[in-house]
């Protein structure tokens, strides 16, 4: 999107992949929660979809492909997969694809530019919401002879539309009916990816077996990918029981996530005689935002004022203290860790060009770097921070009475965080314990997978716990979470509700810049409205990525930007 691609065009292989990795053997990942369905682009079960089909960010994708890959390390780069070629314009008024001749389904099926018309058809009347806004700024699709598929775009696009539609999958239109497209299904579908599924258990397996005859395995992209001969993935219902598998040698590899378990759980045989192996890698991505979130459709979080006293009154410090033996970093930007964010950098004269319009959106020190999240003694009971927060309600009208916080209208500051499993009711619990001792009542209610999943989608919830998955090329799928546009979008993202015409104007920005110098102007820019807005209360996050494997199972010594590459590992032979 932005300057050269690392690899020269004639590159032979990815500097994360090892060519002569050995092919062959079995991985069994294990995961948490159930399935249902096996079409992962349609809306209906897009949430309990099995893993690895498309879009699994761990597993990679395994069944279907997209016209082209984005590599791990780099932001802005795709290279060549199904298409061998691309052709655009400066303006990026559109963007043309030559397929690749040898490209075909994994039933030996060649793959044309009428699938690429189909899928696109299909995404438009019964994927998910996202698949249509990417796809929204094109007015004309047309095949181009016989091996060309032509995007023609409106003014909506941006420079990053062509990528967005690069990264589309590409489904078989012989392979699929029409009439039933839009329901989940358990009929292993067709892909032209690496493998084909060989077994499904619903809800407790699901069992893929590499194509011998996939298309693409000589090509340098796929070269030291895709390395094992079976894949399994296993469900649990239950983490304990999830670990206990991996234990027993039932998965292979452990992704760790908790800091207390990964200090304490490893205490057994495998690990000790080392046919375990724990590592950490390193990530030049920032983390995850992981946050309690406001829903300001409420009227008691309308007010930014109020937004901001609560979120300074989460105690950090006494939590990681206490609850995860100091094994976090506190989380301030959205951008974190990278030349992305706002924090601790004074504005530049390009972003606070592009901030003149909206000069009361930016608190003053966040505009001039100086912000940070409250920072407790760690006691628990900090009444520094408490007083703080207090100022900031009482600008906002409310009042302690008693040992109530009551609001202009008189009634108490009362909302409930709505959880989905006991560790968020262990981090709400240490919110809500801060905040009973101003006055607040916060409940935590703890409600299952489905219920969760509804209240979350019609924003029924006063405020929940999410993750916003950040990296250092953010573009048009801001929008599904921060727009104005999003806000009344039944299963978007923006779960905040934010409507702000600083951050719609902001997006626009980050996927119209034409140089890497705007790009990262306009991202702390917009860095700078989020954190300001107050929308969510910034949690904490790993310094480092961690996991644990049999020993069996082997990597590259090297790493790509985004951390650890799982489609990149492999067996080593019996």
């Amino acid at each position: 999107m932005q300057g050269e691609p690392a690899l020269p065009a004639d590159y032979q292989t990815l500097p994360y992949a090892n060519p002569d990795a050995p092919q062959g053997g079995t991985m069994r990942y294990c995961v948490f929660g159930n399935f249902d369905n096996l079409n992962p682009v349609i809306v209906r079960g897009a949430l309990t979809t099995a893993r690895g089909i498309w879009f699994d960010k761990e597993f990679g994708n395994l069944v279907f492909e997209p016209l082209m890959q984005r590599s791990p390390d780099e932001p802005f780069t795709m290279y060549g997969l199904i298409a061998e070629t691309i052709e655009t314009d400066d303006k990026r008024s559109f963007v043309e694809f030559r397929l690749d001749p040898r490209a075909t389904f994994s039933d030996g099926v060649k793959i044309t530019p009428e699938d690429v018309l189909f899928t696109v058809r299909m995404l438009r009347e019964h994927g998910r919401p996202i698949y249509a806004n990417w796809l929204r700024p094109a007015v004309k699709i047309e095949k181009v002879g016989d091996d060309g598929v032509r995007f023609t775009f409106d003014e909506t696009a941006d420079r990053e539309t062509p990528l967005l539609i690069a990264g589309l999958p590409v489904l078989p239109e012989h392979a699929f009916d029409e009439k039933t497209f839009e329901r989940t299904t358990l009929k292993p579908v067709i892909g032209s990816g690496p493998y084909v599924i060989a077994d499904v258990k619903p809800g407790q397996e699901i069992v893929y077996e590499k194509n011998p005859d996939y298309w693409a395995r000589d090509l340098p992209i796929r070269k030291g990918i895709f390395n094992y001969g079976t894949v399994v993935i296993d469900y649990y219902r239950d983490t304990n029981a999830q670990f206990e598998g991996f234990k027993k040698g039932n998965c292979h590899i452990y992704l760790e996530g908790d800091p207390n378990h990964w200090r304490t759980a490893y205490d057994f045989p495998a690990v000790k005689d080392g046919r375990i192996v724990k590592e950490t890698f390193e990530t030049g991505a920032p983390p995850n935002m992981l946050a309690f979130v406001f829903n300001t459709r409420r009227p008691i979080f309308s007010d930014r004022k109020v937004r901001k006293a609560l979120s300074m009154l989460f105690d950090f410090e006494w939590a990681n203290k206490t609850l995860y033996y100091d094994a976090y970093e506190r989380t301030g930007s959205y951008f974190q860790n990278s030349e992305l964010s706002a924090l601790g950098r004074p504005a530049s004269e390009k972003e606070k060009a592009l901030l003149a319009p909206y000069p009361d959106d930016v608190d003053p020190e966040v505009m001039d770097g100086t912000y940070r999240p409250s920072v407790s003694d760690g006691s628990g009971s900090d009444r520094k921070v408490m007083r703080a927060a207090l100022d900031q309600f009482e600008a906002a009208g409310y009042r302690l009475e008693g040992r109530r916080l009551v609001g202009p209208d008189g009634k108490p500051l009362a909302f409930e965080i709505l959880a989905q499993s006991p560790e968020q009711v262990k981090m709400a619990q240490a919110y809500t314990r801060t905040l009973g001792r101003l006055g607040i009542a916060a409940s935590v209610r703890l409600v299952d997978d489905s219920q969760y999943q509804a209240r979350k989608n019609a924003f029924e919830f006063d405020m929940i716990i999410a993750s916003y998955s950040a990296s250092l090329s953010p573009g048009a799928e801001q929008a599904y979470r921060w727009s104005s546009k999003s806000k009344d979008v039944n299963g978007s993202f923006n779960y905040a509700g934010a409507a702000d015409p600083a951050i719609d104007a902001l997006i626009d920005d980050i996927v119209t810049a034409r140089s890497r110098e705007d790009f990262v102007a306009a991202v702390r820019a917009y860095d700078r409205a989020l954190i300001s807005g107050h929308y969510v209360v910034p949690l904490f996050h790993l310094p480092e990525q961690r996991l644990a494997r049999w020993n069996f199972i082997k990597h590259p010594d090297t790493t790509p930007l985004y951390g650890y590459f799982l489609p990149a590992f492999w067996r080593a032979p019996d």
